[in-house]
């Protein structure tokens, strides 16, 4: 069976609902991962994503704020939401696949401004997550088959940013949060989709700031939305593809999707 999987962090679902059926009449994606969908569950648009061919419409929600979701032309099942950090936050949803693949979609605090846990509460959060997350990971057994996505708010290596020197200090691309992903990676051996096709010495970005008038011409932009494979898994990839096009869709995320194609 071919699979086509992709994960967005939308910012906002409802404001980009226009984008998001031109998203999925373009790419044809099987299963679609959301983040930041920043809508309670009781206005969570159901019946506006099962018009775009999705009867299957799983999400956590939450007013105002982060919030994911799972939408899937395939049947899902197992069905649950993790609390990581037992704040209440809304920043992770899983569901298994008809083969018994299972997706996590996860969307990873952004950690502030300041990279120092001891004056910044959401750097400290930051850091907490992942550990919870490499401790989950870490439970994994080698025939588990797991797909792990998202906007995980780290470019972990020297090509993910527009210039790894004058970001070393920068939120996203800083030593404790590098290594903290990659103590994440190696819990599983962990295959990064993007640079299975992508070789490490070439650019690749997956947000590109606001701030920046012109987003194209500047190119100063991070991969931060990733899609991770266990070993189980991997040998199923035929594919990934970051697509930087919809950066210029008009009223569009920050982000772009980042999609795979696998045959489980």
């Amino acid at each position: 069976m071919s699979v086509r999987l992709a994960t967005w962090n939308i910012n906002s679902v409802r404001i980009r609902l226009e984008l998001l059926a031109r998203l999925v009449r373009e790419a044809q994606p099987d299963v679609l991962c959301l983040q930041e969908c920043k809508v309670a569950d009781e206005l969570f648009p159901v019946m506006d994503i099962m018009a775009l061919g999705f009867p299957h419409v799983v999400y956590s929600g939450q007013k105002s704020y982060n919030g994911v979701a799972i939408f899937s032309k395939l049947p899902l099942s197992a069905v649950t939401s993790e609390d990581w950090l037992g704040n209440e936050e809304r920043r992770h949803i899983q569901a298994a696949l008809p083969d018994g693949t299972v997706v996590h979609n996860f969307y990873v605090p952004a950690g502030g401004d300041i990279p120092d846990p001891a004056v910044n509460r959401k750097f400290a959060d930051k850091l907490a997550f992942m550990e919870a997350m490499t401790r989950w990971s870490g439970t994994l057994k080698p025939k588990d088959k797991v797909i792990l996505v998202g906007d995980l708010n780290i470019a972990p290596y020297e090509h993910d940013v527009w210039s790894h020197r004058q970001l070393l200090d920068v939120v996203s691309h800083t030593p404790v949060e590098t290594d903290a992903m990659a103590r994440l990676r190696d819990t599983q051996g962990w295959v990064d989709a993007a640079r299975q096709f992508t070789p490490m010495d070439q650019k690749l970005y997956s947000w590109w700031s606001y701030r920046n008038r012109d987003w194209a011409a500047s190119d100063r932009g991070r991969r931060l939305d990733h899609i991770w494979l266990t070993p189980a898994v991997a040998p199923a990839l035929r594919a990934c593809h970051t697509l930087r096009e919809v950066r210029g869709w008009d009223n569009t995320s920050d982000h772009v999707p980042v999609l795979v194609d696998l045959a489980i």
